[in-house]
């Protein structure tokens, strides 16, 4: 897979390590003359330009790219960038990062954004996710289909508690897809048997959101977190 990250920072550099790790082709580009430290990821390409720059980018070799990570400190930059991958190149996945949450709301499709990824927002929800019990907390929204993954802890008084997922009758475009057991994914077979301290995990559709407070009363949870989900 050929990647062109744009960004030579502590970030775009985390990304390229560990993606060539895995034999995948990467490109590094930057404006900075400073953020150029070939030897920190020698197994790289490294290109200095500007990838709000249209020449720049077909240097990198953007023509023939899978994938392009707009990952600089600059929300311009990277609205910019994933806009003229997108819209212009036909990049298949631009991914994008979101430096400040006030943000995020311009990154969508209109700006070219398949995957907008805010830092911010996935701290805040591993912090939600780790005293999350008996609130139903949204992880992620998956971009494209408006779909959100959903997680709650059951305690022992949920409704759901003894109940074989079968058994459950969740609104339309909701689904149980996986429990997570003493730290052990599960399946979520019609036969399991719902017990107090299971963590589980649904996907709702945007069309299933309006129901939220009725899955979380299934679930013996609260409504939590509704804005602090990472974006995908």
């Amino acid at each position: 897979m050929k990647v062109i990250i744009a960004g030579a920072g502590s970030v775009g550099r985390s990304i390229a390590r560990e993606l060539s790790s895995k034999s995948h082709s990467i490109t590094l580009i930057d404006k900075e003359t400073q953020a150029m430290r070939v030897a920190s990821v020698p197994d790289v390409d490294w290109l200095l330009g500007d990838a709000c720059d249209p020449q720049a980018l077909a240097e990198a070799g953007i023509d023939d790219c899978d994938v392009i990570v707009a990952a600089t400190g600059d929300d311009k930059a990277n609205l910019v960038t994933s806009m003229l991958s997108k819209l212009v190149y036909g990049v298949p996945r631009v991914i994008a990062r979101i430096n400040n949450p006030r943000n995020e709301w311009l990154f969508d499709e209109n700006w070219g954004v398949d995957v907008p990824v805010s830092t911010p927002r996935i701290m805040t929800s591993l912090v939600e996710e780790a005293v999350s019990e008996g609130n139903l907390v949204r992880m992620a929204r998956f971009h494209r289909s408006g779909t959100s993954l959903y997680q709650t802890h059951l305690t022992d008084s949920a409704p759901v508690v003894g109940m074989s997922i079968g058994e459950v009758i969740l609104p339309p475009g909701a689904v149980l897809t996986t429990i997570v057991r003493d730290g052990n994914p599960l399946n979520a077979e019609r036969d399991l048997t719902l017990e107090g301290g299971d963590q589980i995990l649904l996907l709702v559709s945007e069309e299933a959101e309006p129901d939220l407070d009725l899955i979380g009363q299934l679930m013996g949870a609260d409504l939590t977190g509704e804005d602090s989900s990472t974006e995908d």
